[in-house]
């Protein structure tokens, strides 16, 4: 990595860079609302969007600093995403069970997390069974498996039972499992399945000397604390929760233009660490 790109930037996908669009929160009048670009087709339906100035502003950051994504999502559903400007080099799926190098997945890696969710955590299949056993049709839409990694369920929000993700966050915690509510999904994921495993080691890789990580859900909280600089946008589960941390900077910005601000600030950020760096040269 060359000195002026010695900053890495991780940053979550969804609500957080891209927005479906039920999430893009455009509450301006329709005149004053911006441009966006599809940037995930799926079922050959738009997806998901970023506005047209993201789209420039995380070419620059790419271009200026080593930009990782760092999502929850599934290697095939991270794929579907046509973000602008070149594949990143390392891209983070499957809340870290998965690195991706140029494109690839990274085999080594992904049999380390294996080592460590089966001395960390009970296995996926006593979840599953637990979760078969206090769902209810009357509010469960689907279960899924992401990987052979963990699991999750897409409810009904307005019938699920006030006490449900309480419940289960308690009883996934003693067996080394995480509970997160995001929007209609509930994400019953291991405890060492976490984003900032795999960024260590794409820091350990890189060589970077800083980084930058932004996110919306408690499922990104590791990714933020492993950070040096970070930023939450002004909706989503970290938001809600009050979720803070001396090093991150709660944004006020909700939706779609949360996502640019976000480009925004990681820039600035990389170009005062470009300035200093050539003061100190």
């Amino acid at each position: 990595m060359s000195a002026a790109r010695r900053t890495l930037a991780a940053s979550d996908l969804d609500r957080t860079l891209i927005y479906s669009s039920a999430a893009l929160a455009l509450g301006m009048p329709d005149e004053h609302a911006p441009r966006l670009l599809c940037v995930e087709v799926h079922e050959a339906k738009p997806l998901s969007f970023m506005t047209e100035t993201a789209a420039g502003l995380v070419q620059r950051l790419a271009a200026e600093a080593e930009f990782v994504p760092a999502t929850t999502r599934t290697r095939k559903q991270y794929r579907r995403i046509s973000l602008p400007g070149p594949v990143p080099r390392f891209a983070i799926c499957a809340n870290g069970g998965h690195l991706l190098v140029d494109g690839r997945t990274d085999q080594d890696w992904n049999a380390e997390m294996r080592r460590r969710l089966a001395d960390g955590s009970v296995p996926l299949a006593e979840v599953r069974a637990h979760l078969a056993r206090v769902t209810d049709p009357a509010w469960l839409r689907k279960e899924r498996v992401a990987e052979d990694l963990f699991a999750y369920l897409v409810v009904e929000r307005s019938l699920l039972p006030e006490n449900f993700v309480k419940d289960l966050t308690e009883w996934a915690d003693g067996r080394g499992w995480t509970v997160s509510l995001q929007g209609r999904k509930i994400y019953t994921v291991p405890k060492p399945l976490r984003k900032s495993a795999a960024l260590e080691e794409v820091v350990r890789r890189t060589g970077a000397t800083e980084v930058l990580a932004a996110g919306d859900s408690l499922l990104d909280a590791d990714l933020l604390l492993a950070a040096d600089l970070g930023w939450q946008p002004g909706h989503g589960e970290l938001a809600d929760s009050g979720w803070t941390a001396p090093h991150v900077t709660a944004l006020a910005t909700l939706g779609v233009a949360a996502g640019e601000e976000i480009l925004r600030r990681m820039l600035a950020r990389v170009a005062a660490g470009a300035e200093d760096a050539a003061a100190a040269a």
